[in-house]
């Protein structure tokens, strides 16, 4: 119990003395720390004591998410969950997936059940194509929402987004720092919100640096699918124009990357550098490890879910978007590209 205590308070950053007043319901102790003890308790696998359980849940909450094949997925619907569950909710998973049930059905399903509100994730919000008169329906049946990844101008509700801007510069900035020139962007369809502000990073990134024009830049762009299979058609086509670095949208797109140059006899990242995004699950153990851009899925999860918690309280957030920074993380996929005139297209 003694080294159970240190952990606790470690992980919580408070004193022992403190987790066993909360640990054993003595008064006296603030409502944040002794929620920051009991989610030290969550987050170190530790059971609650039975007198600190919740009696009855809040209530049902929504997610929706696309298919899990994309390890980002899972890792913020972990993140939301979790964070659900601490403040006594019960989260709904609803995943789409191809020819299956669609975001409107699933939608309809969830406000069937009663659920106290939804998060959605990279949904139709994010389609600059779709009719964003399904979420003001939603607003008129009373039900809260808050989306994640897509920014929509035509919805009033929060959003919580990366910076993809950010994101796309970044990987610019740091390949042309390792002497690239010829940088390849491999993003998924034209049509979506995070998709156009990649290409705006991007071509920000290649003037900034490079001093290209935005139609110099262009042609070194290639829309595919986020998958595996998507990230090496667009990768082989870059690798075609004579790019010696790609910058993906996605790590599986970076996996696929890797694939097609392989494929070609190149080795990464002495023949080709390869940047991911996302920072998924295990990123860090491919061969090689993935240079990619972090999404702060912990942070970005938490505020959806505070975010909606205030919705839902009757204290709504400002119907705007909250924009988190990524990260760099620069493992084993990047090199110097001061070779990379040994190729040609």
């Amino acid at each position: 119990m003694t080294a159970r205590l240190v952990d606790i308070a470690a992980q919580a950053g408070v004193s022992e003395a403190t987790v066993s007043r909360v640990l054993n319901g003595k008064p006296g102790v603030a409502a944040a720390t002794r929620e920051s003890v009991l989610a030290a308790l969550d987050v170190l696998g530790f059971d609650r004591p039975a007198r600190l359980r919740q009696r009855s849940s809040a209530g049902l909450i929504g997610l929706i998410t696309p298919e899990l094949d994309n390890p980002i997925f899972p890792a913020l619907a972990q993140v939301i969950a979790q964070a659900l569950t601490r403040q006594g909710y019960t989260p709904v998973l609803a995943t789409q997936t191809p020819g299956g049930s669609t975001e409107d059905e699933l939608t309809e399903m969830l406000v069937d059940r009663g659920v106290s509100g939804i998060i959605f994730v990279s949904g139709l919000h994010a389609d600059t194509t779709a009719d964003m008169e399904r979420y003001e329906m939603l607003r008129g049946k009373g039900v809260p929402y808050v989306l994640v990844n897509g920014f929509s101008p035509k919805v009033r509700a929060p959003f919580v987004s990366t910076d993809d801007r950010a994101a796309a510069r970044l990987a610019v900035t740091h390949l042309t720092s390792l002497g690239h020139t010829r940088i390849g962007l491999a993003v998924g369809p034209r049509r979506f919100v995070p998709v156009l502000r990649k290409i705006e990073g991007f071509q920000l990134g290649m003037r900034e640096r490079l001093g290209m024009s935005a139609e110099d830049s262009a042609a070194l762009i290639e829309h595919s699918l986020y998958t595996l299979e998507g990230g090496q058609a667009a990768a082989a086509t870059l690798i075609g124009r004579g790019c010696t670095a790609i910058v993906c949208a996605s790590d599986m797109m970076a996996l696929g990357a890797v694939r097609a140059a392989r494929e070609r006899g190149l080795e990464v990242p002495r023949d080709l550098s390869v940047v991911g995004y996302d920072d998924s699950p295990l990123i860090a153990f491919t061969d090689p490890p993935l240079t990619t851009v972090r999404q702060p899925v912990q942070a970005m999860g938490q505020a959806a879910v505070r975010t909606l918690l205030e919705e839902i309280g009757g204290t709504p957030a400002p119907h705007s978007e909250f924009v988190f920074l990524p990260e760099l993380v620069v493992r084993d996929s990047t090199a110097s590209g001061r070779l990379e005139d040994r190729r040609t297209a």
